[in-house]
């Protein structure tokens, strides 16, 4: 398709608008061994975002969360500025794709080398957390070997998680069917990509690593790689 740059505002209300084709299809489990597919959309597997046209401060806020081991942060101003991430979507309770999401994400930090946790992190926010506190995402993030440095999971009351998940393209009524889509975003140069979990760990890990190191590199130059 003719992929256009958009606002983050924008990009992300088209997120939003995607959702229902990303998310959980009733819950059902993906076969084993393999990563979910995500019901066949209209945009590409990897769509170019451009940089926001207002304060990214503002637009996400500095409301607080709570991290796997129960340490507070401010959502924009420790989270996010100055990193590359990836957010995603899960709740502990979940058994069929985000299990598969976590494996993924798993291979695709393997992927990226030194510059996990370094230059890039990974940004988990639970759509349930009303039932996850810390502690359930850091056992969670321990049966998944997914616990560490670089690897941020975040829960808080639930009217701040709503208004982040909400900003983010990622929020549901029901919590089984938040967007499974990844969100990559360097918050250094304001470019991001869209992505879906099911293309191969190392593609989805060049683009991340492009995102956080292309030094004013136009976003329509970044090539946008497809799982065929």
């Amino acid at each position: 398709m003719n992929t256009r740059l958009l606002s983050l505002p924008l990009a992300l209300a088209l997120a939003a608008a995607s959702s229902g084709l990303l998310a959980h299809d009733g819950h059902a489990k993906p076969s084993a061994g393999t990563a979910p597919a995500a019901t066949a959309a209209p945009t590409a597997p990897i769509a170019p975002m451009a940089k926001p046209k207002r304060d990214p401060q503002a637009y996400f806020s500095d409301r607080e969360f709570f991290t796997q081991d129960g340490q507070k942060l401010r959502f924009y101003s420790d989270v996010l500025k100055g990193r590359t991430v990836v957010l995603s979507t899960i709740y502990t309770h979940c058994d069929g794709a985000c299990p598969l999401i976590t494996q993924q994400l798993n291979q695709v930090r393997n992927n990226l080398g030194d510059s996990f946790g370094k230059d890039i992190f990974f940004v988990v926010i639970s759509s349930d957390p009303e039932r996850d506190s810390p502690q359930a995402l850091k056992k969670y993030a321990a049966k998944h070997s997914s616990d560490g440095p670089g690897w941020i999971y975040l829960t808080g009351r639930k009217g701040d998680v709503d208004f982040v998940l909400r900003r983010l393209g990622q929020w549901a009524a029901n919590i089984e069917s938040h967007s499974t889509q990844l969100i990559a975003w360097s918050f250094i140069t304001d470019r991001g990509r869209k992505m879906l979990p099911n293309l191969p760990p190392e593609m989805l890990a060049t683009q991340i690593k492009m995102l956080a190191s292309t030094d004013g590199l136009p976003l329509s130059e970044l090539p946008a790689l497809r799982a065929d």
